[in-house]
């Protein structure tokens, strides 16, 4: 038996699999985000740990059996500080957090965004982990001064289920890591003026971080001390790894609470927009060009909370609105942090349009469900989307809202195993980081294939170019604000 464990944003996830990739047994338990401020998103990394340690010990339970290999993944970017205890010296700084954005609009305006863009492929953004610390640097140099290491969430509960400090070359490529040599770019890092901090990046593992688990921790996931734990990649690249795609040309989507588009590449593209992430995998001379927009669920979730409706209903709202909600449209750019892919800009906000007093909740939620396909198609064009899409993701569950993606997108889209996909994706990687033989077709076989409409696609990709444009309107005043 493998287990997989999946450190989310608000949730953390377990599975269990056997030698065939059949799933076991699943848990889940709810994480705390906290707000200390407007705009501002942390987390507490005992808490974190609690929970790793509640889903572990149940779906060993509910398998009951010993697990061989634990693989682990997690939310990537933001910032966890520990200490040589492995403790954390301060709440951990989500990628959800936004006290960065004045340093990254200004980093823009000098040029510093592109210049670095230019040699790793990757765009910083509020919550990434360069322009975090540098406002830690600024204002909280203490909190610095106190950490030996500053990392990432996996990063964080593998140093303190095994006593190893790394990180993998996934989680090192946002901001720093040189996408041919998979080292840190010491150039890009002083150019941000983090050069005296160099000392805290965590090194880089490759292919992944690996340890054991400590006789201090094995109560924790009540499996025995010396059991093999392996971090990463990080839930991105999981996704796309549990998902099936090993093809260079073909993409992943992830539907949860960030929209992330990914296309699996053999050659790193430091042209055009300076936007989206360019991570390095377990495989050398492969990468994931990643769009991780910061819509997603959490655009429905706020329509539905809204209005009154619940998630059970989504798929019977869908049905009742037309497509192009009536001629009701959506920017769907609701985070505080603005967006971050397929364009850079923590203004964007925001809106709907073309609403009458005959307009209803089907067509809110319509147009909101509608603005995040078009949000994955305009992401997927940047990532240079060449072959089929497999998905995964919350979003997943409604089989309305997917058809629509597959509409919009114009092309199949296969269903990834579910659930929990991303530790499926750990558990792989973590057995091939180990050198065991693995059967990946098998693994990651599609549950289901939506095939796009034909009328419906063509359609669609008269409404797409009206996104496009009102896009392009709104990114002009965001600019000029």
């Amino acid at each position: 038996m493998y287990l997989g464990v999946d450190i989310g944003t608000s949730v953390t996830k377990a599975a269990a699999f056997d030698e065939e990739g059949a799933l076991l047994a699943v848990e889940a338990r709810r994480t705390r985000l906290d707000n200390p401020a407007p705009g501002r998103v942390e987390q507490d990394l005992e808490d974190v740990l609690g929970s790793v340690g509640e889903v572990a010990r149940a779906v060993v339970a509910k398998a009951g059996a010993v697990p061989r290999i634990v693989g682990i993944t997690g939310q990537g970017d933001g910032v966890w500080l520990t200490g040589p205890d492995g403790r954390a010296v301060r709440p951990a700084i989500s990628w959800m957090d936004s006290r960065a954005a004045p340093i990254v609009r200004r980093w823009l305006a000098e040029g510093e965004i592109e210049k670095s863009f230019r040699r790793t492929g990757n765009a910083m953004f509020p919550g990434a982990a360069g322009p975090i610390l540098a406002w830690l640097d600024a204002e909280e140099p203490a909190s610095l001064d106190a950490a030996d290491t500053a990392g990432y969430c996996k990063d964080a509960v593998m140093r303190r289920l095994t006593g190893v400090r790394a990180t993998d070359a996934s989680d090192a490529s946002l901001p720093f890591l040189d996408p041919w040599t998979r080292a840190y770019d010491t150039e890009v890092i002083d150019r941000h003026g983090l050069g005296h901090r160099a000392g805290l990046l965590a090194p880089v593992a490759d292919p992944l971080p690996v340890g054991e688990l400590t006789a201090e921790a094995a109560p924790l996931l009540g499996i025995p001390a010396g059991t093999p734990v392996v971090a990463g990649p990080f839930d991105l690249p999981a996704g796309a790894l549990g998902s099936g795609v090993v093809r260079p040309g073909d993409g992943h989507l992830i539907i949860g609470t960030t929209l992330a588009c990914q296309v699996l590449v053999d050659t790193v593209d430091t042209g055009g927009e300076p936007v989206g992430m360019t991570l390095a995998t377990a495989t050398p001379g492969r990468w994931l060009r990643a769009m991780p927009a910061m819509v997603g669920t959490a655009a429905l979730d706020w329509v539905l909370g809204l209005t009154g409706a619940t998630h059970e209903a989504l798929d019977g709202m869908l049905s009742a609105s037309p497509v192009g909600a009536h001629g009701v449209g959506c920017l769907p750019f609701f985070s505080p942090a603005g967006e971050r892919a397929p364009f850079l800009e923590p203004a964007a906000r925001a809106s709907f349009h073309a609403l009458t007093v005959h307009s209803d909740r089907t067509d809110l939620t319509r147009a909101t469900c509608e603005a995040v396909a078009y949000a994955a198609r305009h992401c997927f064009e940047a990532a240079g989307l060449g072959g089929g899409v497999a998905t995964c993701g919350g979003g997943t569950r409604s089989a309305a809202w997917l058809r629509i993606f597959a509409d919009v997108l114009g092309r199949p889209i296969r269903l990834a195993p579910q659930p929990e996909t991303g530790a499926r994706g750990a558990v792989l990687a973590a057995r091939l980081a180990l050198g065991e033989d693995v059967d990946l077709a098998a693994w990651t076989a599609p549950v289901a294939v939506i095939e796009p409409d034909p009328g419906r696609a063509a359609r669609y990709d008269e409404l797409y170019a009206r996104y496009r444009c009102l896009v392009d309107g709104a990114r002009l005043g965001w600019s000029a604000a």
